[in-house]
């Protein structure tokens, strides 16, 4: 049996990103809620994110959306990050929020709106050379709701060359992180809506160009930790968008709805080199706490993921391999089972203590005073997410 102590030193790899986005006032198709201590400015979902870290060491970098998160100087914003205490991370493109973008944008007919999409990701990469961003994440909502309405097949190498252009452009290890998502806003088809095409196109592009898998974007019943491991194969898993959802898209925190399957995905992403120190896997929030208050719900988010990754790290793989060897189907079940039983949450208590942080970083940031601070703070905060 592994212990706690012995996959302790592997924790310390542990780097979760936090998105933005997720401190902004969010809601869904009916309504979006306000929240004392909205942020205000840019500045001020970097203080959020710096406090989610400050109390779990888990977080040490924010990712940005642009255009939502746009400053005229990104080096002095990359400052201001590094003067809290992280960095930025990923930047994230937005296509889906302009007039001129309601029949697509990479993959639009019009050349004249697919030029505009193609410069607004040159524009990213602009700004991951002025902040120290690595990867470049695109999520497209391009698709169309009705048979007949679209030429799929031309949609298709429209894209590929606007992400061929848009890829030329990168420079030294920054990447081209390709999204994709089953459905939504698009109802007929949706233009990246599975890990197969994304798949298809960044191999077509090159060695930096990679996939980004959100557990939210799947149909019901789907295989995700198989479709990890796939990826995982053949070098092309680049991040992950963690959330949680009962039904579609929900966004909910990472954990929430279904633990076991985020002790799947985790110990898949171990067992194929995914995480630790030789990884290039980007681990990465995209949530909207829509009912809940925004810090709180980021640390609770990180925590899970941290746990999972805990109880995974302890499956005996050993004795499971042995077990699938010798074709043992009970046994190598449960010795699964028994590590995703196993509670780690003292042991992870004590381990966080150990390094100086708080062993219980809910209640110690319960007890801060800083949601306090910025609900008196921040009046008029707005900074949406939707």
């Amino acid at each position: 049996m592994t212990t706690f102590e012995q996959i302790a030193p592997q924790l310390e790899h542990q780097a979760i990103e936090v998105p933005s986005w997720a401190y902004g006032n969010s809601g869904t198709r009916f309504k979006v809620f306000g929240s004392p201590g909205t942020p205000r400015t840019v500045e001020e979902k970097i203080d959020d994110a710096a406090a989610v870290h400050r109390f779990t060491g888990l977080a040490p970098k924010v990712a940005l959306h642009i255009p939502w998160d746009m400053v005229d100087d990104f080096a002095a914003l990359a400052r201001y990050a590094q003067d809290a205490g992280i960095e930025i991370g990923t930047i994230n493109s937005n296509t889906f929020q302009d007039e001129d973008y309601k029949l697509g944008g990479l993959t639009h007919h019009d050349p004249a709106v697919r030029q505009k999409a193609i410069d607004h990701h040159l524009q990213c990469i602009e700004i991951m050379g002025a902040t120290g961003s690595q990867d470049l994440k695109i999520w497209l909502a391009d698709g169309s709701n009705y048979p007949g309405q679209a030429d799929m097949r031309a949609r298709q190498d429209r894209l590929a060359d606007s992400l061929q252009q848009i890829y030329a452009q990168l420079s030294g290890d920054q990447r081209l992180v390709l999204e994709y998502k089953i459905f939504e806003p698009s109802f007929y088809h949706t233009d990246v809506p599975d890990w197969g095409t994304a798949l298809v196109h960044v191999q077509a592009l090159g060695e930096r160009a990679v996939v980004c898998l959100d557990t939210g974007h799947h149909a019901p019943s789907t295989n995700v930790e198989f479709i990890v491991t796939q990826l995982l194969r053949v070098g092309k898993l680049g991040s992950f968008d963690f959330n949680s959802r009962f039904y579609a898209d929900d966004d909910l925190i990472v954990g929430s709805a279904d633990p076991f399957q985020l002790f799947r995905i985790l110990f898949e992403v171990i067992r194929g080199g995914g995480y630790g120190p030789d990884s290039d896997v980007a681990f990465m929030l995209d949530q909207c706490h829509n009912i809940e208050k925004k810090i709180p719900g980021q640390i609770r988010s990180v925590l899970n993921v941290q746990e999972m990754t805990a109880r995974a790290l302890l499956v005996d793989r050993e004795a499971l391999a042995a077990a699938q060897q010798a074709g043992d189907v009970l046994s190598a079940h449960q010795i699964f089972m028994d590590a995703f039983y196993t509670d780690v949450r003292a042991d992870l208590a004590a381990w966080r203590e150990s390094r100086g942080l708080p062993g219980d970083p809910m209640g110690a940031y319960a007890a801060s005073g800083y949601q306090e601070k910025i609900e008196a703070d921040r009046v008029g905060g707005t900074q949406m997410s939707w």
